[in-house]
């Protein structure tokens, strides 16, 4: 199994409109990928929420079932199309991708 940890921190104004606005069409065109590809485990969407602590605004956590699974929905063509506006709204980003194997189990 993949894990792909995403963080963005969004820029105050962008593309017209304010972080607010930008945060939420992000979080709606995050949010259409959850099923492109199958080998999607788990595809979490989540915003920096108040009074918790966070360093970036918002966050996608997702659980591919193989890299190859990872690689599909990277290159899907609806995926590749969310990242313009992304680049676009972004002030940072911050990925992570951890390969988790299965625990060996012992035949005694």
């Amino acid at each position: 199994m993949i894990k792909h940890i995403v963080m963005w921190t969004l820029k105050d104004e962008a593309e017209g409109a304010d972080k607010a606005t930008n945060l939420l069409k992000m979080q709606a065109l995050l949010e259409s990928c959850k099923e492109l590809v199958p080998g999607i485990l788990t595809f979490e969407v989540s915003l920096a929420q108040p009074g918790l602590e966070c360093t970036c605004d918002i966050m996608l956590y997702s659980e591919f079932d193989t890299a190859h699974s990872l690689d599909d929905y990277q290159h899907h063509p609806l995926h590749v199309a969310t990242k313009p506006f992304i680049g676009a709204v972004r002030a940072t980003r911050h990925c992570m991708d951890v390969l988790v194997e299965a625990p060996v189990t012992s035949s005694l």
